[in-house]
This record gives structure tokens, sequence and C-alpha cells, in this order.
């Protein structure tokens, strides 16, 4: 099966992957998306909170290219690497998603690229065709 790929120019890759994919039924699996400043390149510099928001702009840059929003958003992973910003993060969080939320799993992890504190990914539901 060829895969169908959604890139976004206000996102930016740093490895060889897709923004998002397309599968068989109907689910856009977004890749996670560091605090990487589209404009810029580099890593946004600050707290937790900061580097949240960057991430989900990012996020929603790749969901508008597949004409999509939050609401369409049903799994997030969310990477930190201090699990002391958890409820910087969730505040965030909190202001871009809308109940009922999507499910969620929230990861310690030892490291992300670039030293980023958060990296998050999504899978979200595109409408039938």
């Amino acid at each position: 099966m060829a895969r169908k790929t959604v890139t976004s120019a206000q996102a930016r890759a740093i490895g060889p992957y897709s923004h998002g994919v397309v599968g068989r039924s109907d689910l856009l699996f977004l890749s996670g998306q560091t605090p990487i400043d589209p404009i810029t390149g580099l890593l946004v510099e600050g707290d937790a909170a900061a580097q949240t928001e960057q991430c989900l702009a990012n996020l929603s840059h790749v969901l508008d290219a597949a004409d999509l929003t939050f609401d369409a958003v049903v799994k997030v992973n969310v990477f930190l690497t201090d699990m002391d910003d958890f409820a910087a993060m969730n505040a965030v969080y909190e202001r871009h998603f809308r109940a009922p939320y999507p499910a969620r799993s929230t990861i310690g992890v030892a490291a992300l690229p670039l030293g980023a504190r958060v990296e998050i990914e999504m899978i979200a539901a595109m409408p039938r065709e």
C-alpha cells in the first residue's frame, strides 16, 4: 500500500520521516513534534509550557494541512524529559483541547532530539469519503 503523506511548511522534520501518514483505516498518524520554530529551525527556548505551546502549534499546522483540527484527534502521546514538567505541559494542553478529550499517555524519557523538554505525537480520525 502506498502511503499518503501530509506535510506542513510550518512544521520542521529533523529526520527522515513524514509529518503525517494516512493509513487504510482513515487515521492520520502525526509524527512527534518537538518545539522547533519553523521560521528559524531552532529549538524554542524556555520552560516546558513554552515548548508545549510550540509542539502543539507545529501539530496544529500539520492537522491544518489535512483540513483537520484538534477536534479530530483521538490519541495523544506526550514525552517529557522531566516529569516535574507535567503540570505545566498539562495546563497548555488543556487550552488546546476540549471535552471529550482524546485518549492520552504521558511518558518520561531520558532525552529528546536537540535537547527538547517535550515532544508530542498524535493520531487523528480522517472524515470518511
